[in-house]
């Protein structure tokens, strides 16, 4: 019995063992892939654990042969990557090590469709998932419409008939005029399966209208629809006024029905009316109100203060909008940002910006920091990594950024041995020059995707691979940088124009990054490189430039 009582406690014993000893962190990612029949290059995003398939429009997108993949050494998958996939869903596959990371592999195909007729007023109505187009014209006899163009699948591997003709092309599109009777049935047949589209032709009394306009601060962006064929403009006039200016002809851009423009010299946060014409045919008239030219803050770098141990590029905390990364290197001892005597020709202001790249020891370790002052907030250190947010509210449209830098460039001079990820589409090494960078991007970013917070949406974490700022991401609306690949002889001014890939949508927030050394998110770069940069000023128009 007492034996018994004996085994029954140990086996209560052993019950009350745990396994708390903790598996190592190993990140599992895609870390490259390869498939037939791509457009571009694929998008591996290792944030969201995502990659994207770009499809030429003649690839089967339901037998989608992906031929190559490489994953994180010794990392298992729930499920093989390569081979043959229906791609129209995408493909969910689970990379583990010691944990699971869910990855997700997308396909992305755009195939370029066509239905146009004479006489058509504006652009085509497309519902690719109803497979409906819609035109519209301004006469009402819709028994002997005139089609100039259709193309509903992909190129060279399509063929398209209906009712009355079995095989439909560009040589007797003639055959497709009755639309007096409602939709056309058009049956478009690639890869082995056919698809019926439907196309309308209606008739309506607007001859022309405008689809959108754009206000920004010194110009506006006039979008509209008209009839094909006929002479198309605008006129705009501030509001209150009688007289009209005429948009000159050869600054438009015409597309079938559809033109636009973009008016220059217009005054800031003043009202102004327009209307498009199409021929003898006005659309009603449309008010708007230009943007302000919001100043940037702080522009001189006139405003520092240290109440500790740190120097802030600012007066106070509630005021802050430029930051730097002083609060992470500083616990290392080192500064990378501070004000300088130091000023550019002619400059009004006692103090520029003065942005060293230093080696700092942090628990230990040696990391490389690179001087650097942004528009955003430092958020916090993380063992030997930084958190950084990027951005500030912002919402107007400025067309470039002056300013004045000196730049002295140094060679790399870290070990380039304890790099463990090198910055994309670079192989460096000790014998390479570090070199400096200045951007700007306006976009609208929130929190939620990106990481930071509701004022500075970006996060760029500088971990092992970083999770850096991306230009070409799709909430990027403008895009300017200058990158320097040797020292300036003294102060130098620069312009950096953006490149605005939308016009149309208005930016939330917006980013300035300033860097003695660009890579490094990466803790790459030389201990001696510094950049200078004074007197900063956004410029919003073009006579400016």
């Amino acid at each position: 019995m007492k034996r018994l009582g004996c085994y029954i406690l140990a086996l209560a014993l052993a019950g009350c063992i745990v396994n708390d000893i903790p598996y190592p962190l190993v990140v599992c990612r895609i870390e490259s892939i390869a498939a037939e029949g791509l457009s571009g290059e694929p998008t591996i995003d290792e944030k969201e654990l995502r990659v994207i398939l770009p499809l030429e429009e003649t690839t089967d997108i339901q037998a989608v042969e992906i031929t190559a993949c490489t994953v994180t050494e010794n990392a298992t998958l729930s499920t093989p990557i390569v081979g043959r996939h229906n791609m129209r869903t995408p493909l969910y596959v689970n990379l583990s090590i010691y944990q699971d990371y869910p990855w997700t592999i997308e396909a992305r195909q755009t195939i370029e469709r066509k239905f146009a007729v004479e006489g058509q007023i504006g652009t085509t109505e497309w519902d690719t998932t109803a497979r409906t187009a819609k035109a519209y014209v301004g006469f009402e006899d819709l028994s002997q419409v005139t089609v100039t163009a259709l193309k509903l699948g992909p190129r060279d591997i399509s063929t398209m008939s209906c009712t009355d003709v079995l095989e439909l092309d560009d040589t007797n599109l003639d055959r497709l005029h009755d639309f007096s009777k409602g939709a056309r049935r058009v049956d478009v047949t690639y890869h082995g399966h056919t698809k019926d589209w439907y196309l309308t032709v209606e008739y309506t009394e607007v001859k022309v209208r405008f689809s959108r306009i754009a206000p920004w601060t010194h110009s506006a962006w006039l979008h509209a629809e008209g009839l094909s064929g006929t002479k198309l403009g605008f006129r705009y006039r501030a509001a209150g006024t009688e007289e009209w200016t005429e948009v000159a002809q050869e600054t438009l851009t015409v597309n079938g029905g559809l033109f636009s423009a973009q008016v220059r010299g217009l005054l800031p946060e003043t009202g102004y009316e327009a209307v498009a014409y199409s021929g003898d045919d006005e659309s009603e008239i449309e008010k708007f109100t230009t943007e302000a030219a919001l100043p940037l803050p702080n522009a001189g770098f006139e405003e520092w203060s240290k109440p500790g141990k740190i120097i802030y590029p600012y007066l106070s905390e509630d005021q802050a909008f430029w930051d730097s990364g002083n609060k992470g290197s500083i616990s290392a001892g080192e500064t990378i940002c501070e004000g300088s005597p130091d000023v550019r020709p002619g400059s009004a202001g006692a103090a520029s910006a003065c942005l060293s790249s230093r080696f700092a020891s942090l628990m230990g370790i040696g990391k490389f920091a690179a001087g650097n002052i942004f528009i955003g907030t430092y958020a916090e250190t993380v063992g030997t990594n930084g958190k950084v947010n990027f951005g500030r509210p912002f919402a107007t449209h400025p067309i470039a950024l002056r300013g004045w830098v000196k730049y002295t460039q140094g060679q790399i001079d870290i070990d380039m041995k304890q790099v463990t990820t090198m910055p994309p589409g670079q192989t460096l090494t000790n014998d390479d020059m570090d070199e400096g960078s200045i951007y700007i991007a306006l976009g609208t970013w929130t929190p939620e995707e990106y990481g930071g917070t509701a004022e500075s949406p970006v996060q760029v974490y500088t971990k092992t691979p970083p999770i850096v700022f991306n230009p070409n991401g799709k909430d990027v609306l403008g895009y300017g940088e200058l990158i320097f690949k040797k020292s300036t002889d003294g102060w130098i001014p620069f312009n950096i124009e953006i490149d605005w890939r939308n016009t149309d949508i208005q930016p939330t927030h917006m980013m300035i990054v300033c860097s003695g050394s660009r890579w490094g998110d990466y803790f790459v770069g030389s201990t001696q490189s510094r950049m200078w940069v004074d007197d900063f000023e956004l410029l919003y128009d073009y006579a400016d430039l």
